[in-house]
């Protein structure tokens, strides 16, 4: 599932509304701790630069609900 969640996130990269969206949504799929860190690791990394605001928020939001 991560595989495809990573992806999924450089297929909408190009538009910063569709790359939160599945954002948001590959935070629901990816269910264990583990595979939830490598894909922010990933994001950081990868779209740290592009979309840091929304990397950021996103995982901010996702610690704080669970």
């Amino acid at each position: 599932m991560l595989e495809l969640c990573k992806e999924i996130l450089i297929k909408v990269s190009f538009d910063k509304y569709l790359f939160q969206k599945e954002l948001n949504k590959s935070l629901k799929w990816v269910s264990n701790s583990e595979d939830r860190e490598q894909l922010k690791s990933w994001c950081v990394r990868r779209f740290g630069k592009i979309y840091p605001e929304v990397v950021r928020l996103a995982f901010a939001k996702k610690t704080v609900n669970q």
